[in-house]
């Protein structure tokens, strides 16, 4: 791989994985199914979650608990820390709230948390076997980028609570947006902008969970005929951006950019 592509969802202090929280696994499993190719295979975790697969390689969890833990229906990043009880203590210490766990489930244990500025995101703890969560061919399966008020104070707030320094992973900015580097390869992008008190979810702070597709028309269309909406289509460098909602009102984004960073900003 060359140091632009974008690296795999694993990794200590890293993105290692993404989730959608939805009220219907099965609805959610017709539409992703068609929408982005997935099939799906009952985890460890009970018969309230699937794992997503694509071309046999695991992609994402999806999980009807909505109602059960009074949470929103949405995609969620997860990153890997050692220690969940200590990255809680931290979110905390830095005005985060932890909204759920350290809570065990399968071979880890997992935090659902949102950090000051109210974008959510959890944090996983490995205490089985890992997963390796690699890429198939070269590219990544999704990759994150964070919507919210100051992006350099968004950083300190991630780079305290996961330990990037020790985890291996760089910050540096970039043409007014702060990108996050793991083993020289990047893993997210922290943006400025999003107004904290708006109603909109898309202008709130928020974690966006982007799927690389070979054709971002073709994909909204199947996403509209499966019950899903457009929510925004923009172009960006070196290609082009879809903001889909799924019918359970899960936002998620679609791109057929090949990296979350350009060659002239590599």
């Amino acid at each position: 791989m060359t140091p632009t592509e974008p690296a795999p969802l694993t990794g200590a202090s890293a993105p290692c994985w993404v989730h959608l929280v939805t009220r219907e696994l099965a609805a959610a499993q017709r539409f992703y199914g068609a929408v982005l190719g997935w099939t799906f295979r009952r985890g460890a975790m009970g018969e309230d979650f699937v794992m997503a697969r694509s071309d046999g390689v695991p992609v994402a969890g999806i999980g009807a608990v909505a109602s059960d833990f009074h949470v929103a229906v949405a995609w969620t990043p997860y990153f890997s820390v050692r220690n969940a009880d200590v990255a809680s203590d931290r979110i905390r210490e830095r005005s985060g709230t932890v909204a759920v766990g350290p809570l065990a489930l399968g071979q880890g244990r997992a935090v659902l948390a949102a950090d000051r500025d109210g974008a959510s995101f959890g944090v996983w703890e490995w205490t089985g076997r890992a997963a390796t969560l690699a890429p198939t061919g070269n590219r990544a399966h999704a990759w994150l980028r964070l919507r919210t008020r100051d992006a350099f104070e968004a950083a300190i707030f991630y780079g305290e609570v996961l330990d990037w320094e020790s985890g291996g992973c760089e910050v540096s900015y970039v043409k007014e947006e702060v990108l996050v580097r793991c083993d020289g390869r990047p893993l997210a992008r922290i943006s400025s902008g999003a107004v904290e008190a708006a109603p909109d979810p898309m202008v709130r702070p928020h974690w966006q969970v982007q799927f690389p597709v070979e054709d971002v028309t073709a994909t909204v269309r199947e996403a509209e005929r499966h019950g899903g909406r457009l929510l925004e289509r923009r172009a960006v460098p070196y290609g082009t951006e879809a903001t889909l909602s799924d019918p359970d009102g899960g936002h998620f984004t679609v791109t057929d950019v090949r990296s979350p960073v350009g060659s002239d900003e590599d």
